[in-house]
């Protein structure tokens, strides 16, 4: 059996591994971060660790708070905190290659649903000056079309009646935010590393609204003295699989319970507005620090989140297993490449044209990668919380200057296909989102309609219902030009397959 990785192993690993090169005795917590998943460690937190490492500056240390789940907890309390980062590409001999790094910024870790007082007491802590998070789009307890704080969410309802014991990233952060009040010390950073459009801004609006129904005066404290700022973050990362697990452990010579894998790729923007000072991420490359990240957030929303969703509910519908499997679709390929050059490349002013062709073809080189296995399934979690800035925002500004929206309707289509559960090839999949029961009734809401209504109009009928559902769509689903290019869509999705559906759009739109 191997030895675990941990602090006494640190030294032994093998020369090509990149380990921390300062003395992690020394490290003292800065940051408290909430939602310690893969892509937080493999961005963040690595970005972190080459800070600390160039600075010097060894005073932000992370704790990390898982919410619910005790499995990263578990994974790395035994190694103190340390984990592989393997960056997947291929090397010009075609063969895949991975680089590993072992990231030492992570002091500890904790899990809110055990203690979640002790998590407060963390953010309350003198030494704390930013608290981030990696919650997803759904851990803000917001409705995806209005971008409200969902007073009738079943966390946000505990957490106003329970102050001490609080289970929602909203609630944890107000009542951590009262007690730094309380006992006179400065307030910190909340830093959203979400891929939320505003990110920063929505955090900002989420937490005075919880807190406005908790205490006016706390809520005039945060407004005035917390900082909130907007930040892009940009790095595929895949689930960490057995096979991963077993192929790191036999580069490091040690047993890692849980690495992350992800691609060399890796970008961040962030408005430099803090509070009480940050760590240098702009060293090594690692961060840029902008007045503005809005056209930045903009781009990667619609320039690469929105085709991969697209590939992600068209690749799956098909049965493939990976996004690069998707990608060698042809019809599939044309399909994302003519929708970011036609649809959403012409929303994107005041970013040069050469600039857009160059993020779309690394894009696709990206999405390609054959060395990561980025699950299609994976990205088409959460659907009902991405779609509105991924592909709905971009929808609308086509409308309001009167351009073609079909490409990007094809997409929406092919989420709504996607909610059937069941791929062309006869495999039955669960639908990972947190609307799950409320789209399970709306889809069969549409079908129980279109077998009521006559042969003519039943695919009409079915996309009429689809596209009502005000939570996720808004008034955008009253647009009859909405509606009409769903109907089409979702019927030659539901007739002829995703990738027939792709090629007919494609041979329409040539005529």
């Amino acid at each position: 059996m191997l030895e675990r990785l941990n602090t006494e192993s640190l030294p032994r690993l093998p020369a090509d591994v990149e380990k921390p090169a300062y003395d992690r005795s020394r490290l003292t917590p800065g940051i408290v971060h909430l939602g310690l998943g893969a892509f937080h460690r493999a961005h963040q937190a690595v970005v972190t660790d080459m800070a600390m490492q160039a600075s010097g500056d060894l005073s932000w240390g992370i704790l990390g708070v898982s919410l619910r789940s005790a499995a990263t907890r578990d994974a790395l309390t035994p190694q103190h905190g340390l984990y592989a980062v393997a960056l997947r590409d291929v090397g010009p001999d075609g063969q895949p290659r991975e680089q590993l790094r072992v990231a030492g910024s992570v002091l500890r870790v904790m899990v809110a649903e055990e203690d979640p007082n002790a998590v407060l007491e963390r953010i309350a802590y003198p030494q704390t000056r930013i608290v981030s998070l990696t919650i997803t789009e759904k851990g803000y307890c917001r409705e995806p079309a209005t971008g409200y704080l969902r007073w009738d969410d079943p966390d946000i309802e505990h957490d106003l009646g329970n102050p001490e014991r609080p289970r929602s990233a909203i609630g944890i952060l107000v009542y951590g935010l009262a007690l730094r009040r309380e006992r006179g010390l400065p307030p910190v950073t909340l830093l959203s590393c979400d891929n939320l459009r505003g990110n920063g801004d929505i955090l900002r609006t989420l937490v005075l609204a919880f807190a406005l129904r908790v205490d006016v005066a706390l809520t005039q404290w945060i407004d005035a003295n917390c900082t909130f700022p907007n930040s892009m973050l940009d790095r595929i990362v895949p689930r960490t699989e057995d096979g991963d697990r077993e192929r790191i452990a036999r580069r490091l010579g040690v047993e890692d319970a849980w690495p992350v894998v992800g691609e060399p790729y890796l970008n961040w923007v962030i408005e430099d507005k803090f509070a009480a000072g940050r760590p240098a991420w702009e060293t090594q490359g690692g961060a840029t620090f902008v007045r503005s990240a809005a056209p930045y957030e903009r781009l990667k929303l619609r320039m690469a989140d929105g085709p991969h969703s697209a590939l992600a509910y068209l690749g799956a519908a098909m049965g493939k297993a990976t996004v690069a499997e998707a990608l060698e679709e042809p019809a599939l390929r044309r399909f994302v490449e003519d929708m970011m050059r036609l649809e959403i490349a012409p929303t994107l002013k005041g970013i040069p044209g050469a600039g857009l062709e160059e993020y779309r073809l690394r894009f696709l080189a990206r999405a390609a990668n054959p060395a990561l296995r980025l699950s299609t399934r994976q990205v088409a979690m959460d659907g009902s919380q991405k779609l509105p800035q991924r592909l709905l925002d971009t929808i609308r500004d086509r409308m309001r200057s009167g351009d073609d929206i079909t490409r990007l309707c094809l997409a929406v289509a092919a989420w709504l296909h996607y909610l059937r559960g069941e791929d062309e090839l006869g495999a039955r999949y669960s639908i990972q989102d947190p609307m799950a029961a409320a789209l399970a009734k709306l889809t069969m809401r549409a079908e129980v309609a279109a077998r009521a209504a006559a042969p003519s109009q039943a695919a009409q009928r079915r996309a009429t219902v689809l596209a009502g559902f005000k939570p996720v769509f808004g008034e955008l689903g009253e647009s009859a030009e909405f509606v009409a290019h769903l109907t089409a869509h979702l019927e030659a999705l539901r007739l002829h397959g995703a990738a027939q559906a792709a090629q007919a759009l494609a041979l329409a739109q040539a005529a």
